[in-house]
């Protein structure tokens, strides 16, 4: 009996140990992550880091001529895009690195347990 338990003791070390060793890599991994977005025709563009910390945003030169609030209205799509952009990348790498981690999923269900909605 006692070297069945502590099979299962070493064994869920073991399991322990990988999982440390993946969210490592994940972190690593996540911080190289950039999202990109667009907006106005691919006139506005912006890159966002993994936690959607805006980097650049950029301008080409046939930026639509309008007025500053209609101006900032595509700045924000073309962040809002980019941030969708690296949660989708951040989700399949998750996805990827920890085996059978569903991370919508576990949103989902944090959302349903504390009743809210997005």
């Amino acid at each position: 009996m006692d070297d069945l338990l502590n099979e299962d003791f070493d064994e869920a070390g073991r399991r322990a140990g990988r999982l440390l060793d993946s969210v490592e890599t994940l972190r690593g991994d996540l911080e190289e992550i950039n999202g990109v977005g667009e907006a106005a025709a691919g006139q506005v563009k912006a890159r966002v880091t993994a936690n959607g910390k805006v980097l650049e945003v950029t301008f080409g030169p046939r930026t639509p001529r309008t007025d500053s609030r209609a101006l900032a209205e595509q700045v924000l799509i073309a962040v809002l895009d980019a941030q969708r952009d690296a949660e989708l990348k951040c989700q399949e790498l998750m996805r990827e690195t920890l085996d059978g981690y569903d991370p919508a999923a576990a949103r989902a269900d944090l959302d349903r347990m504390l009743g809210l909605r997005w």
